[in-house]
């Protein structure tokens, strides 16, 4: 099989070296990849956003697969040009894609699955916000207000506080640049990343996930683009997967059947496990990264296939999947004055290491390979318990040096040593 992969994160490099374990695949091609994925695909610089030029690639080097990993491309329905040139595609459709493309369309599809979900509204004009800002947060009794971006903002588009001058300064700074804003009630207890590889009504779930979207210990500092993650959670029961998938995800893939948006592509549920129980944050159209480079560093089962009966639609007629003992960490090391503008251009050593994925990586014409961009690298370790997949994982990133770079010493800390209770 030979198999294209769209994007140039770490996600996509997880994704490569997980395709490259699957024993039916015998060419792997990226587009445009980074420094690290050069080393195991092809590269090719093209348009990622273009349906066009994505269908031009995946003709020029006979790709069999087409594995989509970023939301942009899919929302510009990126994904509808390659199933229509006959080529298999991984990632949802346009229309699908609306699911994280506008998170009023996602609440309006779990409202009518019967999803339990945050109670939100959507302000699009700046005249209505300060009455609908007295709706939510501590006025109401929530410990804060949650102010998103209607749209896709990369994990950075939403403010939660308690402070109701920073909630309106978020939500004002938004309209002002046309951006509609979505105000949703506050959703106590624990935060789990659950990705289900969707065929229309058929759903597989992963191993589940949590990652780390605060930029500093202690989950202080501005949201990023997630920090860092780790799988599976030893706090979180397996009735509450089954949970998860039976009373969320299938109902919602079914509404979007019903709707004749079909998914076909990963689906990311974002969940609250409150004290009522679990309640959906968010959906997303995509791997999640960086949760895919935990979750994927323990699939046994050929990746490559399993997409690819996605793809076609015979993801029911898949054995269940198989997964190591143990669990994975994932560390994220980002560019000084991250997640503001990086600093890029500096040059990174032990970025070769076993475990590290390239994001923000380049390679000059020296052979040097310098940062291009705020999340740099991630660091998967691996491990019989989290514990042991931590020490894996730090000590790693402890001896890999870029200037200024930064990194979160606290991933999957406090479920190691069983702070996490539902």
């Amino acid at each position: 099989m030979r198999v294209l992969v769209i994007g140039s994160g770490a996600r996509e490099h997880a994704l490569l070296l997980a395709l490259r374990r699957d024993p039916e695949v015998d060419v792997l091609a990226v587009a445009p990849g980074n420094a690290g994925t050069a080393a195991i695909a092809d590269q090719h610089d093209v348009d990622i956003t273009s349906g066009d030029a994505v269908v031009a690639l995946a003709r020029q080097i006979d790709a069999d697969l087409v594995v989509i990993g970023p939301e942009v491309p899919l929302v510009l329905g990126v994904a509808d040009a390659v199933r229509a040139a006959g080529i298999a595609c991984f990632g949802p459709s346009k229309d699908a894609a609306r699911i994280e493309g506008s998170k009023a369309f996602g609440k309006e599809v779990m409202d009518a699955a019967g999803v339990r979900t945050a109670r939100s509204e959507v302000v699009d004009n700046p005249a209505h916000l300060d009455a609908a800002l007295d709706r939510f947060g501590p006025a109401v009794g929530d410990p804060a207000w949650v102010v998103k971006d209607d749209g896709l903002a990369a994990g950075k588009g939403v403010v939660v506080t308690a402070d109701r001058d920073a909630a309106r300064a978020h939500a004002a700074s938004l309209l002002d640049t046309g951006h509609p804003v979505l105000l949703e009630s506050y959703l106590d207890g624990p935060e789990v990343s659950l990705f289900c590889i969707v065929d229309g009504e058929t759903v597989v779930p992963l191993l589940p996930a949590q990652d780390f979207k605060r930029v500093g210990d202690n989950d202080t500092g501005p949201n990023t683009g997630g920090m860092g993650a780790y799988s599976p959670l030893p706090w979180l029961p397996d009735e509450v997967v089954t949970e998860i998938t039976e009373k969320v995800v299938k109902p919602v893939a079914a509404e979007m059947v019903k709707r004749d948006s079909s998914f076909c592509g990963l689906l990311y549920a974002g969940l609250a496990i409150t004290s009522r129980g679990p309640a959906v944050v968010e959906f997303n159209c995509r791997f999640g990264d960086p949760e895919t480079q935990a979750v994927l560093a323990l699939l046994q089962t050929p990746l490559g296939q399993l997409l690819y009966a996605a793809a076609i639609g015979d993801l029911a007629g898949e054995p269940p999947l198989q997964w190591d003992d143990g669990a994975a960490v994932t560390v994220v090391l980002a560019a000084e004055n991250y997640p503001g503008r990086p600093r890029v251009g500096d040059v990174i050593t032990g970025s070769e290491a076993d475990g590290v994925l390239h994001a923000g990586t380049t390679r000059r014409d020296d052979g040097a390979i310098v940062s291009s961009g705020g999340r740099v690298l991630s660091v998967v370790g691996t491990g019989a318990d989290l514990a042991a997949a931590r020490d894996a994982a730090y000590r790693v990133i402890e001896s890999i040096r870029l200037p200024g770079s930064h990194f979160r010493s606290d991933i999957g800390l406090a479920a190691a040593e069983g702070r996490i209770t539902l």
